[in-house]
């Protein structure tokens, strides 16, 4: 296993979470790595429908709030593994974009992100583990989660 120096560990608060977050304290304990737990608001634009725009399928959802909301889950989620001085951030837009260009910005070595495996027209849709996979400028760790 190569030696890194930062992990950014990609968390979606799905109920798989915890098992991509504990492999990745795992690694970084082996390498001696500082960990960086990153959560995405998926940006949701304003969708037209005839002559109007009407807010996305979170209907109304004040995004400032679900950004604050989402700041506290993640800070309790790091404190429950017992990385309490790990770094957490939430940002807000597309979750492959921001999740790679993260790790470009702050040197991360290594991104640990849970991936479903999933088949057919799952796959056909698109991942998000893929999308990072496929654009990340370092080494990706796809953790295997079932739904």
């Amino acid at each position: 296993m190569s030696d890194y120096a930062h992990i950014l560990v990609a968390i979606d608060f799905s109920p798989a979470a915890e098992k991509v977050a504990e492999r990745a304290v795992n690694v970084a304990r082996c390498c001696g790595a500082s960990l960086t737990f990153l959560h995405v608001v998926e940006y949701l634009p304003p969708m037209a429908m005839g002559d109007e725009v009407t807010p996305s399928p979170v209907w109304m959802v004040d995004e400032t709030a679900l950004v604050q909301s989402s700041r506290a889950s993640l800070q309790a989620f790091v404190k429950k593994l017992g990385q309490p001085n790990a770094e957490h951030l939430v940002t807000q837009g597309t979750t492959q974009y921001e999740i790679t260009q993260h790790a470009k910005d702050h040197n991360v070595d290594l991104i640990v992100m849970g991936s479903h495996g999933r088949h057919g027209v799952g796959l056909l849709l698109g991942s998000t583990a893929n999308a990072v996979l496929h654009h990340a400028s370092c080494d990706v760790l796809a953790v295997r989660v079932h739904d």
